[in-house]
């Protein structure tokens, strides 16, 4: 496999986790790195390893030595972010959640398929080799018909205005940092259109600091929870008609899933540890795609990344919650 020149637009916290997993990472080279600041840019180059440094995003978006880039700023900067990569040419991996709406998120796929590029939100979750080991037990009938699945996401976070988690201009709130882990767990095993779709938040200066989302297929429900307001162990339990699968604690970056039988009994424990952070799986994912010409993931399809914006689009618009940006 060739070597990927990556870049990172950002500089923040998971910009540092995701460059760390870049340099543990095979046929990724560490290119470029932007930030709004050029101070920031070249320390962080620096800091990682990185041959090149920019003082803006438009530079690095017009350089044609990048193979991809990670969009790693707020989510509300997502969708501009995005489309100045993708209109330079660029292909383009973008942290969850990948914009503010469905809206946005269409534009965005749209402008991919027109400039012929690559366009993968970074949901790393579902690049991980536990949740693929779940999927693989659900789909081979471990468990029989699944009829319920219970996931939260719920850290106790103080309050902070200067955080982009509670400020609502850059796209902050549980439902969209959090919330979206469980969503698209649900989404993936019951499917990405829900008979019904019942939720409720606690918007508090304009953020949602936590929610409550109930997902009904017929006869299987999917009840789940993310918020700042409270910690929770952050499990998920995955029940069928002849078993049932348990995540261990933050099942969304978990190493280790249990299968039962309906009688509660241990049948088969799975537990594959990281090589780096867990990052690393996302990077070889879109690697992967890259060298074989994909413009889409099949883990991380377009559709299944839509679908989950759509199911948030219809929580935030029953909450009355909009974005200043929107």
């Amino acid at each position: 496999m060739k070597n990927y020149r990556w870049s990172i637009i950002g500089t923040g916290r998971i910009a540092r986790s995701f460059a760390e997993a870049l340099k543990g990472s095979e046929n990724a080279e560490l290119y470029a790195v932007a930030s709004r600041s050029a101070e920031k840019a070249n320390a962080f180059a620096g800091e990682f390893g990185f041959q090149k440094s920019y003082g803006s995003y438009a530079e690095l978006a017009s350089d044609s030595n990048v193979d991809i880039v990670y969009i790693a700023t707020p989510m509300a900067s997502h969708y501009a972010d995005s489309l100045l990569c993708i209109n330079n040419g660029r292909n383009v991996l973008c942290e969850k959640s990948a914009s503010l709406n469905s809206a946005q998120l269409e534009e965005m796929l749209a402008a991919a398929k027109n400039k012929g590029v690559f366009f993968m939100e970074a949901m790393w979750m579902k690049c991980r080799p536990t949740y693929l080991k779940a999927l693989e037990w659900i789909n081979i009938g471990r468990i029989g018909n699944v009829r319920y699945i219970k996931a939260d996401f719920c850290c106790s976070v103080p309050y902070n205005r200067n955080d982009r988690l509670f400020a609502p201009e850059c796209g902050g709130g549980a439902l969209l940092d959090l919330g979206v882990y469980p969503i698209t767990l649900a989404a993936d095993i019951l499917g990405s259109s829900p008979d019904e779709i019942v939720s409720d938040a606690n918007i508090i200066f304009g953020v949602d600091m936590s929610n409550s989302i109930t997902l009904r297929y017929g006869s299987s429900t999917a009840v789940l929870q993310s918020g700042f307001e409270m910690q929770t162990p952050n499990r998920a339990l995955i029940s069928g008609d002849k078993g049932m699968i348990v995540f261990g604690e933050w099942f969304h970056c978990s190493s280790e899933i249990t299968l039962y039988d309906r009688a509660g009994n241990e049948l088969e424990r799975s537990v594959i540890p990281v090589r780096v952070n867990g990052y690393e799986y996302e990077i070889l994912e879109a690697q992967k795609c890259l060298g074989n010409g994909l413009a889409e993931s099949p883990l991380v399809p377009h559709s299944s990344t839509l679908a989950v914006m759509k199911i948030m689009d219809k929580c935030r618009k029953d909450w009355g919650l909009v974005y200043p940006v929107e």
